[in-house]
């Protein structure tokens, strides 16, 4: 009996020891679709920078891990962390109910608005001006959902998109009247580059469908993983990095809405 006792307690060390290590990360994973400047894009040698990007490798320093980053089209991001391909999102993932259904989040990373882009002295305003006209928009996005349930139900021809930077190359070419995305990244992306001079932005669309959060997509039930990510990011704040790499991005633009 004593004998039997011994093997289930050793037993018992065994899997109390598996399971320690399981909680034990040395490599984050995190998705990535660079085509959203100043989030997160390439730098003309190839390597990957933006605000999201700085914070990711800031949460891995903080947590002592390694930052692989493993880049993917937005609307292959869910499927991907399913799939086990990468272990977090970190795209400007905005935190819907739908996107709730499928995975988890972690706590904020930052907020921002969505609008239109269209061109100087078009006329164009916001989503009743765009009656009859074509916009184009990311799959896999929130932008998405709201093109699908309102401007294609307010007469506006739509279109999606692999990634933001083909939805721009339509919009200088052309093809399309307007994008709608992310407002920050319309501004401080698309604007300030050679082919955005003579376009502008619209102000801010109000609706359900377009939440500001994002945070880190975590697969549905990660719950070890999500207490790291969110040690991580309480500490960017408390040591003072957050404001550092949002500065250097933003300036004087706070982007966290601390909710």
């Amino acid at each position: 009996m004593k004998k039997a006792w011994l093997t289930l307690s050793a037993l018992a060390l065994c899997l109390s020891a598996g399971s320690t290590l399981a909680k034990e990360y040395k490599e984050l994973r995190f998705g990535v679709d660079p085509s959203y400047a100043p989030f997160e894009s390439k730098a003309a040698d190839g390597s990957l920078v933006g605000f999201d990007i700085d914070l990711g490798n800031a949460i891995c320093a903080e947590l002592k891990v390694t930052c692989k980053w493993v880049e993917s089209d937005f609307d292959g991001m869910i499927p991907g962390l399913k799939a086990n391909k990468f272990d977090g999102v970190i795209s400007s993932m905005t935190v819907t109910e739908a996107r709730q259904k499928a995975i988890d989040f972690s706590t904020e990373l930052f907020s921002g608005p969505t609008s239109f882009v269209f061109k100087k002295g078009s006329g164009l305003s916001d989503a009743a001006s765009l009656k009859g006209k074509k916009v184009g928009y990311e799959q896999g996005t929130i932008q998405e959902a709201y093109a699908k349930a309102v401007l294609d139900k307010a007469g506006v021809e739509t279109k999606a998109y692999a990634n933001q930077d083909q939805v721009y190359a339509d919009l200088t070419s052309g093809r399309l009247d307007a994008s709608v995305q992310d407002m920050l990244q319309a501004e401080l992306g698309f604007l300030k580059s050679p082919q955005g001079a003579d376009y502008e932005v619209s102000k801010p669309v109000d609706d359900p469908l377009l939440p500001a959060i994002t945070a880190v997509g975590i697969k549905k039930g990660n719950t070890e993983l999500k207490a790291l990510l969110d040690k991580g990011i309480k500490a960017l704040h408390d040591d003072g990095t957050y404001a550092t790499i949002q500065k250097k991005h933003f300036g004087d633009l706070n982007l966290y809405s601390g909710k």
